[in-house]
């Protein structure tokens, strides 16, 4: 069995794009794809969080349609509860909430969004998910 595993820190919309193509784009090549998401990122998997997403520091003057108009026209969902949705669609990811993460930054279980398979320990995900992984990435 081929699998992907991520762990995803960053909770800019141009910056979480990356990793969610890789794994929009791996559900054709992998078995499974696990992301975990850590820091900041924890807050992508509530439901405040995935509505709020913003820029980059580095782009927040771009408005944040300029950039869904470009995914959109690329070919991919540009709302990011609409990637997570589609993502889930296949039955091959599974989206993880790091537990110090949401801790930390307020995440809990009943905040999640449906497509979040829940709270769990990185040290969890990283022997059970990451380390027997065909590939892993960080970003």
């Amino acid at each position: 069995m081929k699998t992907m595993a991520m762990v995803v820190r960053q909770d800019a919309y141009d910056l979480v794009l990356t990793p969610l193509a890789f794994a929009y784009l791996g559900v054709a090549y992998y078995d499974e794809i696990n992301i975990l998401f850590v820091n900041w990122a924890v807050r992508l998997l509530s439901k405040q969080g995935v509505e709020a997403i913003k820029p980059s520091a580095d782009h927040a003057g771009t408005p944040v349609e300029m950039i869904e108009e470009r995914v959109k026209a690329a070919g991919l969902p540009a709302d990011l509860h609409e990637i997570f949705k589609k993502l889930k669609e296949t039955g091959k990811v599974h989206l993880y909430a790091c537990s110090l993460a949401a801790q930390i930054f307020g995440v809990e279980e009943r905040d999640l969004i449906p497509e979040a398979d829940g709270i769990v320990g990185a040290t969890w995900f990283l022997t059970e998910k990451a380390e027997p992984a065909t590939i892993f990435m960080q970003y």
